[in-house]
């Protein structure tokens, strides 16, 4: 028997450093604009959300579960209920040529992977490239504003808000939801996006977590059937 479907909210938001007021992120394209922080890669658009997914600060999580539709929300996350500390340990200084690939020269700023880890560099001499592997929130609190927009609660509407969160796009997509079934029809772009196939076990049981379904299935269509050239007289 399929669990008691989850909230699913949207949300807007303004993520700062709360010791200096720094806007490090949101979801709201004018703002980022005016703090200089804008990135044409990112998608600024309001945030689907599953509460009680625990995908973000516990603190945060709590204050989108109370908070009343419409109305523009603060709350502020201590260091030790954040990101946490950083560790000094997780700083390290590696050669400059483990960086120069393709005639391409590290930067700093730049993100790297070293082995399984995953990095920032903060500076660059002598041959050897420093780099930061702790989280870019450690060692700060946080501070949100943030508003809730809306709680989606129409069937498609939801499975459409999963996969837009888990894909990051829902063009060309269909949906077909009944009592205890979700049909998710895919688009051409699914046949050949690697990332598919990992997002498709994330939706899977959001949809589940949602939809309150115990069915999730996937239609795939492969069709070369030609288009006629005879016309009727």
């Amino acid at each position: 028997m399929a669990e008691e479907p989850k909230r699913l909210i949207r949300f807007d938001f303004e993520a700062y450093y709360a010791e200096d007021g720094k806007l490090y992120e949101t979801s709201k394209m004018d703002v980022a604009k005016n703090a200089g922080i804008f990135n044409e890669r990112y998608q600024y658009v309001p945030v689907p959300y599953i509460t009680g997914s625990r995908r973000l600060f516990p603190d945060l999580e709590a204050a989108l579960e109370s908070a009343e539709i419409g109305k523009e929300c603060e709350v502020t996350i201590p260091c030790e209920k954040a990101a946490g500390a950083r560790n000094p340990k997780n700083v390290e200084y590696r050669p400059l040529k483990e960086f120069i690939k393709d005639d391409r020269y590290p930067q700093v700023g730049m993100q790297v992977s070293v082995g399984n880890k995953t990095g920032y560099i903060t500076s660059i001499g002598a041959g050897r490239v420093k780099v930061d592997f702790n989280n870019p929130l450690a060692g700060h609190d946080l501070m949100y504003k943030f508003t809730v927009l809306e709680e989606i609660t129409d069937p498609v509407e939801k499975a459409k808000a999963v996969v837009e969160a888990d894909f990051s796009t829902i063009e060309g997509f269909q949906f077909d939801v009944s009592e205890n079934k979700v049909v998710v029809s895919e688009p051409d772009i699914c046949k050949y996006d690697s990332n598919w196939t990992i997002a498709k076990y994330k939706i899977v049981a959001d949809l589940r977590s949602v939809l309150g379904v115990n069915r999730v299935e996937f239609l795939q269509v492969w069709d070369n059937t030609p288009v006629s050239s005879d016309k009727t007289e």
